[in-house]
């Protein structure tokens, strides 16, 4: 790997967990853009997998207790499902007009949830389509966290549950995509290789993540999960 590829990777990592560390998603939304400038969208999909594999330990560990469990026992069995096809899509099919479509979807919730007083009806079989199409987008994108953002603020009304909750759904599907890469043979050991010596740069981002969190109250925590929800909208849209 050159400098500047390798460059560019510590630079998508640190801003992407960052954010992460912060509001509970959004990492890859923030980092792959970034990644996507040097290396292939397998590539950048291994990396962001396996940095999602440390940042879960991390954040699972010490947000346990908050973690709303009953979440996601729910999504369970439609983000297995999710994240199996969004996998076989990445290695075998051309999905970037899928992206437009998440990008489509992203920013009609977002102005939904704006202008629209009354909140999407939380329901079984809502959480089960939407737990489904999240983990098919992070299996081909790693950009799911969008659709679980919509269930779980749906459910959970703090933002402290909020945050970890999401930190568990992320789990969840860290847990589900790493071992379908490897074995799809998209993991490769030099992504493990390379992610190693890139751990400084992702704990100081959880460092100053968990940092920047403590100095943020609930309602801007809100306003920043919506503006990434329109941002991540208008850039997946846009971009080829």
């Amino acid at each position: 790997m050159s400098l500047s590829v390798f460059l560019i990777l510590v630079i998508g990592v640190f801003l992407g967990f960052f954010i992460q560390t912060i509001i509970g998603f959004a990492g890859a939304l923030v980092a792959l853009p970034i990644l996507l400038l040097t290396m292939s969208l397998q590539d950048a999909i291994s990396y962001l997998a396996l940095f999602y594999l440390y940042s879960s330990i991390i954040l699972i560990s010490k947000e346990w207790k908050n973690i709303n469990k009953t979440i996601i026992i729910r999504l369970i069995i439609a983000t297995v499902f999710g994240v199996s096809l969004g996998i076989w899509v990445l290695q075998y099919g051309k999905p970037l007009i899928l992206k437009k479509i998440l990008g489509i979807f992203i920013l009609l919730y977002v102005l939904y949830t704006t202008f629209m007083k009354d909140k999407l009806t939380a329901n079984p079989k809502l959480e089960f389509v939407f737990g489904l199409a999240g983990g098919f987008f992070s299996g081909l994108f790693s950009t799911g966290g969008p659709l679980y953002v919509m269930v779980v603020r749906n459910s959970v009304v703090d933002m402290k549950v909020f945050r970890a909750t999401m930190f568990g759904v992320l789990g969840l599907i860290t847990l589900t995509r790493v071992p379908i890469l490897y074995v799809q043979g998209i993991l490769k050991f030099t992504h493990f290789y390379y992610s190693v010596l890139l751990i400084p740069a992702f704990l100081l981002s959880i460092y100053f993540g968990k940092k920047m969190y403590s100095r943020l109250n609930e309602n801007t925590l809100k306003r920043i999960v919506l503006s990434l929800l329109f941002i991540s909208g208008v850039m997946l849209t846009i971009k080829s």
